[in-house]
């Protein structure tokens, strides 16, 4: 038996502000924070005694070379009595030693600066990456993980084993203006 002043509500439209009372109650997603390349470092800090003014470097360090030896090691030293005799012998252990057998080296590079690494300029490095069969992809224009990887692919063979484009780099792809040699006669002014 209804009442016929009674207001019928829709169950579809009851449901829905349910799932909409509790979606509020869940918690959001936490934000990815995407992983950066180390940003350059700016003389006016830390850079090489021979750095210019107003350039910016990277730094590459590679780890020490060690070797691990196992050896024993004096764990109790002998018992002697008074007059010198051995009560009871030394005990040794064997236990592994870490030697360093090339020690850790910090190489220093010459990078474009942050100003410059614009999201066309990294856009032409991920072209110029692909151009040589480093990058796969399109240019994003950000400095993602496989632009760094690409510039990591490309610069090994050169001797620079860093995810930082160097400067001799971006040269080398036609993205920095090449060093012209100093003519030592050119009038000065």
């Amino acid at each position: 038996m209804t009442r016929p002043n009674a207001k019928r509500r829709p169950l579809g439209a009851i449901l829905a502000c349910g799932v909409l009372a509790l979606s509020a109650c869940v918690p959001t997603a936490p934000e990815v924070q995407k992983r950066t390349a180390p940003l350059p470092i700016v003389t006016t800090l830390e850079a090489p005694p021979s750095a210019t003014p107003g350039s910016c470097w990277g730094k590459e360090t590679t780890p020490p070379e060690t070797r691990t030896v196992i050896e024993p090691v004096l764990v109790q030293p002998a018992q002697l009595s008074a007059s010198g005799e051995v009560i009871s012998p030394p005990i040794y252990r064997r236990a592994p030693q870490e030697y360093v057998v090339k020690p850790a080296v910090q190489r220093w590079f010459e990078t474009p600066c942050p100003a410059e690494m614009t999201p066309e300029y990294i856009s032409s490095v991920q072209r110029a990456l692909a151009a040589r069969g480093f990058y796969q992809g399109g240019p994003s224009g950000e400095m993602d993980t496989r632009t760094r990887r690409a510039i990591r692919k490309y610069q090994a063979p050169q001797g620079l084993d860093s995810e930082t484009l160097s400067l001799a780099a971006a040269r080398t792809l036609g993205l920095a203006p090449a060093l012209l040699p100093q003519d030592e006669t050119a009038p000065e002014g």
